[in-house]
């Protein structure tokens, strides 16, 4: 007897042990937050959306309402409520409540999102606090509320739980090359809402390049008649040779109208829009347009294989810089971002050594080398950026003969730039190639789509940290944050893209999110199961190992 009362003693904790695995496997499940919050925790219990249930503003201010209808037109599609926005000075039951709260402090983007069985409050200090509260609160229900389908029988509980969030990093951005090859408008505005729900806020959108001008500049149409379109294209890899084309003809731009429409889609969804306009390398397709424009004068073509040209801009010309000058007036009439991206990379000075109009100018300013070129030019178009109130950012080349003055280094040749710059007191982007250009191989390439080669796998990209160990605590403050790059020259479709970008991208969230301390790469793997149920109802085709 003894015996059997101790088999069940051992019986009672075996099951009660598995009731306490199921009970963390469901909380695991009910509170997979991606990018994990600053501090989340949850005593117990739900609260039930229903059909009566309301969203309410404290005051009536049009963004605050645009934040407040984004979410009831989010919950609305799969529940079949209503999600009524109204305004009152007090929150009722069952309701969904807003609020901007100037005690919460904390970095910009912070907010407090409290859930109980009776309400769900989101307080912030500012609007893109609540915006990303809503973000959570999204991650919070079931991954069919992101659907376009209705589910009536679905139980749209949410988990009660307190939460405070705020990024670790200003800057949170994901790339997008459209030149190699183009994507349309409606893919564009799904990147930026996978960017949205990840709290992420900047769409580095890589317009021109050798192989393509995408953006329509009214006084320069020949940038779309020809630079915006290629006689054909190459086919596999551009390191094999011989070069083998697909005698297509590929082509394609945006309307400053679509522009338009793609900048104000992303200010709703809190990220900004950053164009690069590739200078003064990267510009053979320019050339083909305006080959006035070259050291050589042309002629060019607009380029139809991938790699690094000799065409470059003439720095000697001035026709030079009024040609760019009046296409940057027409970008920032587009984009309302504090800074434009520059490109500044990859210059071959082959040109400009046998360029007499290029030796006169290094002559005239005193200058000692092409190097010494490169930065007047840098130099010259961030004159002019800032006197119409903007920014440049470069990538780590626009260091080469000295640094423009308020510029901010894009390093992506790995963290020496970033290093070099941040001890100079220049704001850094970090962006090594290493562990964060999503164009290469996630596994093994053997029945992989072609890509440029190397091999990322998720690990590698979550285990990066933006902030080198070399700097001291006053040179890692300009350290800003961090970006993925998605070069396309081997991305031909929007699935493609998003083939290679997740969950890679899901993992730069809670790089440029989520503390340090409270980064656990297991912990991030748990969640991350449940948030590819999110992607699969988002229609994301993302890599699956």
């Amino acid at each position: 007897m003894k015996n059997i009362g101790f088999l069940l003693s051992i019986w009672m904790l075996f099951v009660v042990s598995l009731t306490g695995c199921g009970k963390e496997q469901k909380a695991a499940r009910d509170l997979a937050v991606i990018p994990r919050p600053v501090k989340m925790e949850s005593p117990g219990g739900t609260f039930q959306l229903n059909k009566e249930t309301r969203i309410v503003l404290r005051e009536d201010e049009e963004e605050r309402k645009g934040v407040a209808n984004y979410l009831s037109q989010l919950l609305s599609s799969a529940t079949g409520y209503s999600f009524e926005v109204s305004v009152q000075d007090y929150a009722e039951e069952n309701t969904i409540c807003l609020e901007l709260d100037p005690a919460i402090t904390g970095a910009s983007g912070c907010y407090s999102l409290i859930v109980s069985d009776s309400g769900i409050t989101i307080s912030a200090p500012g609007v893109t606090g609540l915006f990303y509260g809503v973000q959570t609160l999204r991650q919070l229900l079931p991954p069919e509320i992101e659907s376009d389908v209705l589910f009536p029988d679905m139980d749209w509980t949410v988990p009660t739980v307190e939460i405070f969030d705020e990024p670790a990093f200003l800057y949170r951005g994901l790339h997008l090359d459209v030149s190699r090859h183009f994507f349309p408008v409606s893919f564009i505005k799904k990147y930026i809402d996978l960017l949205a729900l990840h709290k992420m806020n900047v769409f580095h959108w890589h317009l021109t390049d050798d192989q393509g001008w995408r953006l329509e500049i009214k006084k320069y149409p020949k940038l779309q008649e020809i630079a915006g379109q290629r006689e054909e294209t190459l086919v596999g890899h551009g390191l094999e040779e011989p070069f083998i084309y697909d005698g297509e003809p590929y082509d394609g731009y945006y309307t400053q109208e679509e522009v338009k429409e793609v900048v104000k889609y992303a200010e709703e969804r809190f990220v900004t829009v950053i164009p690069e306009i590739e200078m003064p390398g990267h510009a053979q397709a320019a050339l083909a347009a305006y080959p006035h424009l070259g050291c050589t004068g042309g002629p060019y073509r607009t380029a139809t294989r991938w790699g690094v040209f000799p065409e470059v801009f003439c720095s000697g010309k001035e026709e030079t810089f009024q040609f760019l000058e009046d296409v940057l007036l027409e970008v920032m009439e587009l984009f309302p971002s504090e800074y434009i991206h520059i490109g500044g990379d990859e210059c071959p000075k082959t040109r400009w050594e046998e360029c007499e109009l290029c030796q006169t100018r290094i002559a005239d300013e005193n200058l000692k080398n092409e190097q010494e070129l490169q930065s007047y030019f840098v130099h010259r178009i961030e004159a002019f950026l800032n006197r119409h109130g903007r920014n440049i950012i470069g990538w780590d080349e626009i260091m080469e003969g000295g640094l423009a003055s308020g510029a901010t280094v894009m390093s992506w040749q790995g963290e020496k730039g970033g290093i070099q710059a941040a001890k100079m007191g220049h704001n850094v982007i970090m962006t090594p190639v290493s562990h964060l250009y999503f164009d290469y191989y996630q596994t093994d390439p053997e029945g992989e789509p072609l890509a440029i080669g190397h091999f990322l796998p998720l690990e590698k990209v979550y285990s990066y940290h933006p902030v080198p160990d070399t700097l001291t605590t006053e040179e890692a403050k300009f350290i800003v944050g961090a970006q993925g790059n998605l070069w396309s020259e081997y991305i031909k479709t929007p699935e493609h893209a998003e083939y290679m970008a997740f969950p890679r991208v899901v993992a730069l969230a809670e790089i440029v999110w989520t503390p340090l301390e409270n980064k656990n790469y297991k912990d991030f793997l748990q969640r991350l199961d449940v948030h590819k149920r999110r992607l699969d109802v988002l229609g994301v085709n993302y890599f699956k190992d």
